[in-house]
């Protein structure tokens, strides 16, 4: 997955603007038409906010990107009581789909799961959770939290095309997702607190701590979101969203503590990486004598025809073994490109393989646009 030769980059590289992005669909700037996201975990009482704090989140979000109406909920989990929230309610109000949302009360609340909910994909098109920034989904150190997979016959197909459908399309949004663990995991591995196949996933609002996948395997990743085979190649978004924001919240997995995917895009907005850790070893092909991974701290894209697009992103903090201690980016065919605006970069350790940027682990003839970005 990787060339033979490896070479260091400069330790530290400032880029300022200079060269112009050309904005193609997913990316997001100042002078594009934008909406409004409202969000309700900008000062929480447990944990980091949710998103990037700092001054670089500037960007505007598109309205694809924007938060999905839950005024007319299917279904609403709880009857107004903490206790009325139970593991059994939301694993059945998932299983039944359309929009969901939460009455527990006035105060913030968790839901401690007893098994992973699993949408079934005739119950959308369109499936939405909405915590309205009181719940946190919590997999207890024991459970994936969400699965869903387009392919899965179990979960019903409902096309001929499973691997390249537009449904369901799962929006996740102002929640907040705790000590979810896929170790034990063996068909569907990776995606310790959301995975997901076909159709299309959006995430605005939402926060991603102590979530975990494998130790170590060169084909395992995504501490807190693992993704397949989204619709004709569109992104996922993931907006306003922090995966760690502190020390002790990152998300660990062999590979991407964070965010992992294969022939998967995405156009991640006004968001946070840190304190995610890739702990595999010996890399993708994994090396001889060694069980693999070790790449991406914070994300891990593998795959081809693939985008990575970074708008208002910060990405510091985060730890890899292998390669690539913010992004690792690799394209089987060299097709695909990274796209980096008004993002900081910054204070990532470990690895090698930087043929380009620091902290970026990719091929060299993939090209990479760096405007109003710091990379050092």
């Amino acid at each position: 997955m990787y060339p033979k030769r490896l070479r260091r980059f400069p330790a530290v590289l400032s880029l300022a603007a200079g060269v112009a992005l050309a904005c193609t669909a997913g990316c997001s700037g100042d002078d594009a038409p934008g909406v409004e996201v409202p969000n309700p975990l900008t000062n929480p009482k447990d944990g980091p906010p949710a998103g990037n704090p700092n001054a670089e989140a500037t960007c505007s979000i598109p309205a694809e990107a924007g938060l999905a109406d839950v005024s007319r909920p299917t279904t609403v989990v709880g009857t107004g009581t903490p206790g009325s929230c139970t593991s059994a309610a939301f694993v059945d109000a998932v299983a039944r789909g359309g929009v969901i949302t939460f009455d527990c009360g006035p105060e913030p609340v968790t839901i401690t799961l007893e098994q992973t909910a699993k949408v079934f994909n005739d119950k959308g098109p369109e499936i939405v959770i909405d915590g309205k920034g009181l719940v946190t989904l919590s997999g207890a150190g024991r459970h994936r939290i969400l699965y869903m997979n387009t392919c899965d016959e179990a979960q019903k197909w409902t096309t001929s095309h499973c691997q390249n459908q537009d449904h369901p399309r799962l929006t996740l949004q102002n929640l907040t997702f705790v000590d979810a663990s896929s170790k034990t995991e063996t068909e569907f591995d990776g995606g310790g607190a959301v995975w997901v196949r076909g159709g299309r996933l959006k995430v605005i609002n939402s926060r991603f701590f102590n979530n975990v996948c494998a130790d170590v395997g060169p084909d395992v990743g995504g501490g807190a979101i693992r993704v397949f085979s989204q619709y004709e190649g569109r992104p996922v978004y993931v907006v306003n969203t922090t995966f760690g924001g502190k020390q002790g919240y990152g998300g660990v997995c062999s590979n991407g503590g964070g965010i992992s995917s294969i022939g998967v895009s995405w156009t991640v907005i006004n968001s946070l990486f840190s304190y995610n850790r890739a702990i595999g070893n010996g890399a993708n092909p994994a090396r001889a004598g060694t069980p693999g991974g070790g790449s991406g701290a914070a994300i891990y894209n593998d795959g081809n025809r693939m985008t990575l697009s970074l708008c208002g992103t910060r990405i510091e903090h985060n730890e890899v073994n292998a390669h690539g201690s913010a992004i690792f980016f690799v394209s089987n065919d060299h097709s695909g490109d990274i796209r980096i605006d008004r993002s900081v970069i910054r204070n990532n350790t470990g690895g090698s393989w930087y043929p380009t940027y620091p902290q970026i682990s990719n091929h060299a003839d993939t090209p990479i646009v760096v405007t109003n970005s710091t990379i050092e």
